[in-house]
């Protein structure tokens, strides 16, 4: 039955106010009904948890309560409401309160209040269910949903300002699930990938996989580079394509391996970090859109709505979205573009790094499609072979030979059983005693090798330091600086000497190379302005006298030596080093790295390739073209 609880209150506490005359009780002592409050507390809570177990309910069961409150809010997804109850206000066996609701969404609070009604049943407040009570708005048949806001991917930025990778138009190609019979979603899909290259066996799979209503990408081209055998596509049922936008470089090809990709994250990537990543999300997969994906794909927004049974929806709240911030990169855009031209025709693995000797900047970090996809440019290890004798020469430099000391270039010299030789086409003119500028130029190893112990066993570590060579940094990208260690034996340090051995370095690294001794101080390549770079601590520093008898060594090699194709490149003197460099190939067959590294003016550049005849006759024309296009 009902009763007033005020009045229930009141008579009671008159008696026992009578009773206290003639017993001496406390007057202040009473004795009341259930508390309304409890009852709203008890409901802000089952609210905050989902749990109603506990909350009386007034015509219904606090199971079907349950059930209607998580389908009402199973749109905002993970997110969790924190409820409270206000003062409660009582009038006979009725009461309400204001229930403070705050939502925790991207960020932000979306905060409102709804009201809640108690009618008092049998001593017990059961709450009058209804959908306003999470929402004053909502009524029966409706829900509340929360859909994300994709954040606009922040642009990477080159040189001068210019947008490396923004967001450029697409065409998606894909089967509509809703367009075709289940039945012949897996034909659709087979005909589709035989048109377009990619696998179909995985491709048929993951149609099949997916929703009656999905759509279900197969690739995606850049506007206006659709193939023309796309359009035989028409006659394949279910076949789809969707205009839209993806962050892209100028070119497919456009630093690829250094900045990498945006496309679906992968099921890695949402197990490692399932609180950022989501199916469906894209995000940098590689290189350095993967590395400052944090930075670069700024923070979602979300929109929720109120809707209804037909999926029609009335905007409650709003955050909005927040543009990721750009990366900003030191690649010149015409120099990159250019050095990757120069490449597209080799066959071998290849690559050309240039960069600013007064800044360190780089300016160019280029792959040939020989690579395979690798960075070679930047973070590739190879023998950098007779490039390495203009630290060769610094080392010496500082055992006390001059430009003009005199060395003996043999045809043939053995250290510890271990027979070197001079390159096959070595000028005959150039055997003897010679200049050590002479055998620089002609680079004569056998001259180089008979110094070997003048340089000490630390001598070439130290000249490559001051030189940017075998000393690591962070520089915010994967970046070899490679390695010069000690020889652990004799014939191992004669083989230094010519930069084979031991000796590893990347274009990057021996671009660097030739930078210092363009600018006359260790030069730290930097592609990352955000990321600070400087001089390793505790490296000797190149003093002005060894850095003018090295140009005038590296000019010589241009003057009279193995690097003439550069005698007449428009502009300031140029410096520059060749070098082959010895390796076996898989089936045992001996081989030869061909470089080439020049500076000139505010320019240094380093050309590699994989497989060639010579430095000076495979890497030089790529060379000289290259600073020929810079002018």
């Amino acid at each position: 039955m009902r009763r007033d609880t005020r009045t229930a209150t009141a008579t009671f506490a008159a008696g026992l106010l009578a009773v206290g005359l003639l017993s001496g009780c406390d007057a202040a002592e009473k004795v009341t009904g259930p508390d309304a409050t409890d009852a709203a507390d008890t409901l802000a809570g089952a609210l905050s948890s989902g749990d109603f177990g506990d909350v009386g309910v007034d015509g219904g069961t606090p199971d079907a309560v349950s059930q209607d409150y998580a389908t009402l809010v199973d749109g905002m997804g993970d997110v969790t409401p924190s409820v409270t109850a206000g003062e409660v206000q009582e009038s006979g066996d009725s009461a309400k309160a204001t229930l403070q609701w705050t939502w925790p969404i991207a960020g932000d609070e979306w905060t409102y209040s709804t009201t809640a009604e108690w009618t008092l049943v049998d001593d017990e407040w059961l709450v009058d269910w209804d959908p306003a009570v999470v929402q004053g708005d909502l009524v029966d048949g409706q829900r509340l949903d929360a859909t994300p806001i994709a954040a606009r991917r922040g642009p990477v930025v080159g040189a001068h300002g210019i947008k490396l990778v923004t967001d450029r138009a697409v065409m998606r190609f894909g089967i509509d699930r809703s367009q075709v019979p289940a039945k012949k979603a897996g034909d659709s899909a087979r005909r589709l990938a035989a048109l377009v290259g990619i696998d179909p066996k995985a491709y048929v799979k993951l149609v099949e996989a997916s929703g009656d209503k999905a759509f279900v990408e197969a690739i995606v081209y850049r506007q206006g580079e659709v193939p023309r055998a796309l359009a035989r596509a028409d006659d394949i049922p279910g076949v789809l394509s969707v205009s839209g936008e993806l962050p892209l470089a100028p070119t497919k090809e456009f630093a690829a391996p250094i900045l990498g990709r945006v496309g679906p994250v992968t099921a890695e990537m949402i197990k490692d970090d399932p609180d950022t990543y989501h199916l469906g999300d894209e995000a940098g997969t590689s290189g350095l859109q993967a590395r400052y994906d944090e930075q670069l794909r700024g923070v979602e927004g979300v929109v929720v709505e109120r809707v209804d049974d037909q999926g029609s929806g009335t905007e409650l709240f709003r955050v909005a979205a927040q543009a990721g911030t750009p990366l900003r990169l030191t690649l010149d855009v015409d120099l990159q573009l250019e050095a990757e031209r120069l490449l597209a025709d080799v066959g071998p693995a290849s690559a050309i790094v240039a960069l600013r000797p007064s800044t360190g900047d780089i300016l160019a970090a280029a792959n040939g499609p020989g690579a395979d996809g690798y960075n070679m440019a930047t973070y590739g290890q190879f023998a950098p072979g007779s490039t390495f004798k203009s630290v060769s020469s610094l080392a010496l430099l500082r055992a006390g030979l001059t430009p003009d000391s005199v060395v003996p270039c043999t045809p043939t010299i053995t250290v510890d059983g271990k027979t070197f030789k001079n390159y096959s086409d070595y000028p005959a003119t150039g055997i003897g005693r010679i200049p050590l500028r002479t055998a620089l130029a002609n680079s004569c190893n056998t001259a180089f090798i008979s110094q070997a112990g003048k340089a000490g066993r630390s001598g070439l570590v130290d000249a490559a330091a001051s030189l940017g060579l075998g000393v690591d940094h962070d520089l915010g990208f994967p970046a070899y600086f490679g390695n010069v260690e000690p020889p652990a034996s004799e014939t191992e340090g004669a083989a230094d000497m010519i930069g084979q051995g031991t000796i590893l370095a990347s274009p990057m690294a021996m671009a660097a190379v030739i930078g210092s001794v363009q600018s006359g101080r260790l030069v730290v390549p930097r592609l990352v302005e955000s990321v600070d770079v400087g001089p390793p601590d505790g490296v000797e520093k190149l003093t002005a006298a060894e850095d003018a008898a090295l140009k005038s060594m590296l000019r010589g090699v241009v003057l009279n030596g193995s690097g003439r194709g550069l005698l007449d490149v428009p502009g300031p003197p140029v410096i520059a080093k060749t070098g082959t460099a010895e390796f076996e190939s898989d089936g045992g067959k001996v081989l030869t790295h061909a470089w080439m590294i020049a500076a000139q003016g505010d320019l240094a550049v380093a050309v590699f390739v994989d497989i060639g005849e010579s430095g000076s006759g495979t890497a030089g024309p790529i060379l000289e073209a290259f600073l020929r296009a810079a002018r």
